[in-house]
């Protein structure tokens, strides 16, 4: 299999646009938190003490995708210096150490998804209810 410079410098923009996600779903976290801390501090509601253990398992999530992806950026750097020096088998198997972080950055997204989809299906369940109990 030939690989040129090129071959690891295609990954750039979706790496990119990938990191851009995981810092949005960070953020989008960030403020999920706050607001439950100054709902908490209102309310000392304890059933938003229950949301705490998730949200901490999905910070956890976001924080090893993230990083899980920065390598992956790096080894593709690596990579192509490798290959702008001659060292063609190096740079190939860092290229693919790369591609197979990434693989693993987009595992531990997806199960962060699906923590995320199920918190937010118990949100409407529980809306659900209560309307039923307001209309009953």
């Amino acid at each position: 299999m030939d690989i040129t410079l090129t071959t690891p410098a295609l990954l750039f923009p979706a790496l990119s646009l990938l990191m851009l996600a995981y810092t949005n779903r960070f953020l989008g976290l960030s403020t999920v938190i706050r607001n439950l801390h100054a709902d908490y501090q209102k309310t000392s509601d304890p059933n938003l003490l229950g949301q705490i253990e998730n949200l901490r398992y999905r910070v956890v999530l976001i924080r090893n995708m993230q990083i899980v992806g920065a390598i992956s950026i790096m080894g593709c750097v690596l990579s192509m210096l490798a290959l702008f020096f001659g060292l063609i088998d190096l740079g190939k198997v860092i290229f693919i150490s790369s591609l197979i972080l990434l693989v693993i950055s987009l595992a531990i997204s997806l199960r962060e998804l699906q923590i995320s989809v199920g918190a937010l299906e118990l949100h409407l369940s529980v809306l659900e209810d209560e309307g039923r109990h307001a209309q009953g």
